[in-house]
């Protein structure tokens, strides 16, 4: 009797652990699906007229300027369909005067191209610059279900640039600044190690992130209080199965180390999205000709909107520092 009862109790505690076990598994599981589908599934930023809303919230005189030169069809819009067979979107204007520059601006996360006419006015407006905006994988009227946080983006810009430059050519000496904010910051660096185009003269990066490891990390603890293990492990490996790239392998740092162009480091002091100690890895990783601008008392991508003159001023010097007038 006693045996019996001492094989049912262990038997009892065989199935309870294996139980648990199989609980503990299923719940990291989902809790890596809901990660993933958290950070990557946000489609917010493909509504333009959100997109629209918010510009003329926080920059209305911008959004006159871009409603003004949509009716006079001078912001018009473009489509690719790239090698995978994904029909992705940008908008361009060509500068008011024929000008060989153009500014190749990339927007944040779940974001889209039409709130970052922000940075095309910068561009046109203060510059001189033919400006053009693309929107992202999965953002604004680009296809896409999945965001790819500025890792397979680099390559769907290495498709846009020559068409980009084909447009506003008219001379052999065309130059196009990559300008970059947030997760198109990620996107200009990770763009800079593999381009190896001519006509690609300088980088612009605004904000953005060491790696997708280290901006996941720091969220998940800052905003779920959770540590890396085992979430983040778990997710990277899913991202992995869906997306072909894991968050260690995005690396922003590696990227830089092998571009050889000029690069403008600008971060906020008080961004708590991406936190300022970031650019310096970033920075450290990049040889000549660099250059960094911290920037006092602003938030996340905030640095034009607080600083418009000196981020016009700065970024005007850099790239007549490294290009001529």
């Amino acid at each position: 009797m006693r045996h019996r009862t001492k094989r049912k109790l262990r038997k009892f505690i065989k199935v309870l652990g294996t139980t648990l076990i199989v609980v503990v598994l299923l719940a990291i599981m989902g809790g890596s699906g809901y990660m993933l589908h958290f950070s990557l599934g946000d489609s917010s930023g493909r509504d333009s007229l959100l997109a629209e809303q918010r510009l003329g919230a926080e920059y209305p005189h911008i959004k006159v300027w871009a409603d003004s030169l949509r009716r006079s069809h001078v912001i018009r819009d473009t489509f690719m369909t790239t090698q995978d067979g994904r029909r992705l979107h940008a908008l361009f204007a060509p500068a008011e005067k024929p000008t060989r520059r153009t500014a190749f601006v990339i927007h944040g996360y779940t974001c889209s191209a039409v709130y970052y006419l922000y940075i095309g006015y910068l561009f046109r407006e203060t510059l001189g610059y033919n400006i053009f905006v693309p929107d992202l994988h999965a953002h604004g009227q680009s296809e896409g279900k999945m965001i790819q946080m500025g890792w397979k983006d680099a390559d769907d810009m290495l498709e846009w640039l020559p068409l980009c430059n084909e447009l506003f050519r008219d001379s052999l000496d065309a130059e196009i600044i990559v300008h970059g904010t947030s997760m198109g910051g990620a996107t200009a660096m990770n763009l800079s190690g593999k381009e190896d185009m001519e006509y690609v003269k300088a980088y612009i990066e605004d904000s953005g992130y060491t790696s997708v490891w280290d901006e996941f990390s720091y969220e998940l603890k800052e905003q779920f209080g959770m540590p890396e293990i085992p979430l983040m492990y778990t997710s990277s490996g899913l991202c992995k199965l869906l997306n072909g790239w894991s968050f260690g392998e995005a690396n922003s740092v590696d990227m830089v180390r092998h571009c050889q162009k000029p690069m403008l480091f600008i971060h906020s002091d008080n961004d708590t999205f991406v936190p300022s100690w970031m650019v310096h890895p970033l920075y450290e990783a990049k040889h000549d000709p660099k250059t960094l601008w911290i920037v006092p008392k602003s938030a996340h991508h905030e640095a034009y909107r607080d600083y418009p003159e000196e981020y016009a001023d700065r970024v005007k010097a850099f790239i007549e520092e490294n290009l001529g007038e």
